[in-house]
């Protein structure tokens, strides 16, 4: 299927969403709204894990209430917006649900996304992330970019182990 290396004891894939779910750009309008884009492919990875009993959420610096989206069509409870400090978010949603660093998998795009890596074993950047992320030691790079299906080629990669 997929290059990626998991583990099929991986039980919770947490996000960030901006560069993960979009392409990291978003349209302004003349009142200062923004648009983004977001692939349905990718959401429907969210519906394939959680199906699958694997836990998901998602930490953003962002404060978008298109975060909301997931919380009302999936029911994730795991819904964390504006956050600075992703490691500690991370480490506190790992004791939550009592996993190890090698059960959970962490996909982000940018510097913001290194503290939440180093929680982890399993950590994925999109194609298109900053080249910073892409060649932290342990980084497993996807063959698409964020907006553009990788999130759902990470899915795709965990779901064959798990046949």
């Amino acid at each position: 299927m997929g290059k990626l290396k998991l583990s099929k004891d991986i039980k919770m894939v947490v996000s960030d969403f901006d560069g993960v779910f979009t392409d990291g750009t978003f349209i302004l309008d003349e009142n200062l709204n923004q648009q983004k884009t977001i692939n349905f492919v990718d959401i429907m990875g969210v519906s394939i894990l959680l199906k699958n009993d694997i836990k998901f959420g998602i930490i953003s610096g962002e404060t978008t209430n298109i975060l909301e989206y997931f919380r009302v069509k999936f029911g994730v409870d795991e819904i964390h917006k504006g956050i600075r400090q992703k490691g500690i978010v991370l480490s506190e949603l790992m004791e939550k649900y009592g996993l190890k660093r090698d059960e959970v998998l962490y996909i982000g795009d940018d510097i913001n996304d290194i503290a939440a890596f180093e929680c982890v074993d399993f950590k994925i950047a999109p194609k298109n992330a900053n080249p910073i992320v892409k060649v932290i030691q342990g980084v497993q790079v996807t063959e698409n970019s964020g907006g553009k299906g990788a999130f759902r080629e990470m899915v795709d990669c965990l779901m064959e182990l798990k046949k």
